[in-house]
This record gives structure tokens, C-alpha cells and sequence, in this order.
């Protein structure tokens, strides 16, 4: 099999909904397994954090010290509204698979994309490599790169945000 025959093949297992593929010719011998440690991670994260005890006053209890869990309830609520402003204007380029983030095509080439570059859909944005396959990922949206979310060469989880993008 080809890369591109391998990689197509992937990306119909990705779509499919299967959890595990084997796949064996004279030529080949394919395992595929997706693997999800997000929910595993989420489950340890939440527990913990609903369990610090909290005051009157809106202090958290931590290590025995007080400290203020924001600084006023007010503008708790104030950030929280920006967050979610900011949120619904910008949409998010996450990664579609496991593996290792790339801004560029090679070590001597430039960036695919950076802060302030408008983007179409279809342009590729960045690779991941995963099992020494080096997939160009491409944006399914058009807007203006206004951040990069992850590290070049640093590993990226399934569904991990990589790009925040003004659509206007």
C-alpha cells in the first residue's frame, strides 16, 4: 500500500466510528486502535476540584492558607461574560488525532500559518505527525489567525484546541 492508500484508509476509520481495525494483505499487516485519555483525565480533574471546601466569603481553603477565590464577585462575573464574547466570536481549529504538532513543513521552512495571516478553508495549517506519518492538517474555516495555541514539536491530544480564528 501507498502512504496516501494508508492514509485514506485512515481517515474512513476516523469517520466511521470503529474503534479498532486489523487489516492484513500479502503485502501488509494493519492495526488500528483509537485510543481516548481525555475522559479518563476529566474524571480525576472534576472530583478534585468540586471537593475544595469553600467559605461564606468566597474563600477556597488551600494547604491550610486562605486565599480569595476571585476578587470580587462582581467581577467574576464580568470575566466570565468576556470569556464567553470572546468565545462566540472566535472559532477553534482543533486537532483531529493523536500525535506530534508541527508549524512547519521542515526545520527550514517557514510557518504555515501565524498570528495575523487570514486562512481559507482547505489551506493547511499545520502537520501532526503520528507513527511517522506526517498529515498536513487543513482548516475547515476561513477567518484571520489571531492565536497559536500549542507549542511547535510539542505532543497534542485528540480534539486539542491548536488555532483560534476570527471568522470576520
Amino acid at each position: 500500500m501507498k502512504a496516501t492508500e494508508i492514509q485514506e484508509l485512515l481517515d474512513f476509520i476516523s469517520k466511521s466510528g470503529l474503534d479498532e481495525v486489523n487489516l492484513e494483505t500479502s503485502e501488509i499487516k494493519l492495526k488500528v486502535k483509537k485510543h481516548t485519555p481525555a475522559k479518563i483525565k476529566q474524571n480525576f480533574i472534576q472530583p478534585a476540584l468540586s471537593a475544595m471546601p469553600h467559605d461564606s466569603t468566597g474563600l477556597v481553603a488551600a494547604s491550610g492558607n486562605f486565599a480569595p477565590a476571585s476578587q470580587s464577585p462582581g467581577n467574576a462575573e464580568k470575566k466570565e461574560d468576556q470569556t464567553e464574547e470572546e468565545d462566540s466570536k472566535t472559532l477553534t481549529i482543533k486537532s483531529p488525532m493523536i500525535g506530534t504538532f508541527y508549524r512547519s513543513p521542515n526545520p527550514d521552512a517557514g510557518v504555515f500559518v501565524q498570528v495575523g495571516d487570514k486562512i481559507s478553508a482547505g489551506q493547511a495549517v499545520c502537520i501532526i505527525e503520528a507513527m511517522k506519518l506526517f498529515n498536513e492538517i487543513e482548516s475547515e474555516v476561513s477567518g484571520t489567525i489571531i492565536k497559536v495555541l500549542t507549542d511547535d514539536a510539542s505532543p497534542v491530544e485528540y480534539d486539542q484546541p491548536l488555532f483560534l480564528v476570527d471568522p470576520s
